[in-house]
């Protein structure tokens, strides 16, 4: 049997770090107003545990990017597909991730690829020409680092 899962990302500031890998994958920033609003009908949620982004209800600690194309449960706004959650931890990044993603644009897209992630707030680590494969690693604005290929 198959395992759903999503890949969750310790980071200091979720709602930005979703922001920009939102734009990053072309991916949506997923909307928890309806969890959210249930759980305070509920009285299991308190005001200072969320905000309203853009018109919408999001946790303070938790965000979530969802691919645009997979389904959403509706009853809390979570996708079901393909999903990075960036949760609030209070320590800061240390040493270099053990996991890392690799975006696959293709050579001929690649700089401008780069170039428009720079222009997100990523920053270019290294640029990588070896036999076999040509490509750059780039940190996200919190140190995260992954791959352009």
């Amino acid at each position: 049997m198959a395992v759903h899962w999503k890949l969750v990302v310790d980071c200091a500031e979720p709602l930005s770090l979703a922001d920009f890998w939102a734009e990053a994958l072309g991916y949506e920033v997923e909307d928890h107003t309806v969890l959210i609003e249930r759980l305070v009908a509920a009285g299991a949620v308190t005001d200072e545990l969320y905000t309203v982004v853009d018109g919408r209800k999001a946790w303070r600690t938790l965000a979530a990017v969802r691919h645009p194309d997979d389904p959403v449960e509706a009853a809390s706004g979570m996708g079901l597909g393909r999903r990075l959650l960036f949760q609030r931890v209070p320590e800061p990044k240390a040493v270099k991730n053990r996991l890392h993603m690799d975006l696959h644009f293709g050579p001929e897209h690649r700089e401008a690829e780069v170039k428009r992630l720079e222009g997100l707030g990523a920053s270019v680590l290294q640029v990588v020409v070896e036999p076999g494969t040509n490509h750059v690693v780039m940190a996200d604005p919190e140190g995260n680092e992954f791959c352009v290929q």
